[in-house]
């Protein structure tokens, strides 16, 4: 069966601003994803983050091809995933917008792969990449994670466009 014929069996794809709202009823936790490349601190604000397998530890991020962050893990194939907890809000917001010098007064340090692990978060992750695949407008990167440290506190979390906090019932 070829390409055309396989298309004929499927409905149309859903209109882009109806998988806009409908996937926007998914709550997902706040996460910055940071890398270094050639001396350049690098990062974006992502809720496309995923456990994949715990043996070995792998996980997924999505980020868009048009940023720098993304070109930066595909040149060094290394990231953090910075969990952020639900006191950063501005935080997430500062690292959501293009072309802003993001790190300015931001207290973080390097992790042991060499990227920007953010201060005061709720946990990180630091990964090296094994895979990366293209879906859409993104960069889909499998990776092994290398260290992992969690602390104490709540998590920011995503919902239908904005930023609120996990309530526990």
């Amino acid at each position: 069966m070829n390409v055309s014929e396989e298309n004929k069996e499927f409905s149309p794809l859903v209109e882009q601003n109806q998988f806009k709202h409908v996937i926007g009823h998914f709550a997902s936790g706040v996460s910055i994803i940071t890398v270094r490349n050639n001396e350049v601190d690098f990062g974006i604000t992502a809720s496309a983050v995923s456990s994949v397998s715990v043996e070995p530890p792998i996980l997924l991020v999505c980020v868009n091809k048009s940023t720098g962050t993304c070109h930066a893990i595909s040149a060094v194939k290394s990231f953090t995933v910075n969990i952020m907890n639900d006191n950063q809000k501005e935080l997430a917001l500062r690292f959501a917008r293009a072309n802003t010098d993001k790190f300015k007064d931001v207290n973080f340090s390097y992790g042991e792969l060499g990227n920007p692990v953010l201060g005061s978060i709720l946990a990180h992750l630091e990964c090296r990449v094994v895979e990366e695949v293209t879906g859409g407008t993104h960069s889909v990167f499998l990776a092994k994670v290398q260290n992992a440290y969690a602390a104490d506190g709540e998590p920011l979390v995503y919902y239908r466009g904005k930023f609120g906090q996990f309530l526990e019932g």
